[in-house]
């Protein structure tokens, strides 16, 4: 799968942006980010969260230490976001069906250095990281990049709907855990390399999980209210 013909996402705004909109950002919610001497500083990193709450995606490209070109599902493209996440170097991904297109962006990004982020869980829940998919884990496996898990906790209210914001002034924690190292693997990669390391590497998001809950004392939102589902 060449990532050198994948056409490479908007990066202005992303870098040039995140200044004013932290500012933004911290005027409505008190976003506080822990441990960022654990984001490798340079080269490339696959940054790897749990999913709360609907500001995740945001506040992933906005506050991780460096820029984050974040895999975002393609239906948040298809409404007046969409030219806001092009223009910010977000990039569409079909969580239905499998997409190598943004396989490839993804993979150039990273041979090219830079940092891109994924919801391993697939969608908006509990953030307990039960559900996990291989993706992270795929594009450390080609590249070699370093899997930086990030922990966000207070992006949705406990009993919040899916598409719910924070109360006002509510406090955000984004913890960055510690790096998993993953060896790249020459083609061809098997489903079984993906299926263990991605079980390896779920193992270690969820031990940073634990780890950043304790240090902050607070707990997940729990669940989706009853019979709602991320869309």
């Amino acid at each position: 799968m060449s990532a050198h013909r994948a056409p490479r996402p908007a990066r202005r705004l992303l870098v040039g942006g995140r200044p004013t909109a932290r500012w933004l950002i911290r005027r409505r919610w008190d976003v506080r980010v822990r441990h960022a001497e654990r984001f490798p500083a340079t080269g490339p990193a696959v940054v790897a969260a749990n999913h709360i709450g609907f500001v995740d995606g945001p506040l992933m490209a906005i506050f991780a230490p460096r820029p984050v070109h974040a895999l975002t599902k393609i239906e948040m493209f298809k409404g007046p976001l969409g030219p806001f996440l092009r223009a910010s170097g977000q990039i569409p991904l079909d969580r239905d069906h499998t997409d190598p297109g943004a396989v490839r962006i993804a993979l150039r990004v990273l041979h090219e250095g830079d940092a891109v982020g994924v919801f391993p869980e697939g969608t908006r829940g509990p953030g307990d990281l039960e559900t996990f998919r291989g993706g992270a884990a795929y594009l450390a496996l080609v590249t070699g990049a370093p899997v930086v898990p990030l922990t966000f906790l207070g992006s949705r209210d406990p009993g919040g709907s899916s598409g719910s914001l924070p109360r006002k002034r509510a406090r955000i924690d984004i913890v960055v855990g510690e790096p998993y190292v993953v060896d790249a693997v020459p083609w061809p990669r098997t489903r079984e390399n993906v299926r263990l390391t991605s079980a390896a590497l779920r193992d270690h998001m969820q031990q940073q999980l634990a780890v950043a809950l304790d240090e902050t004392g607070r707990s997940l939102p729990g669940p989706l209210p009853q019979g709602e589902r991320d869309e």
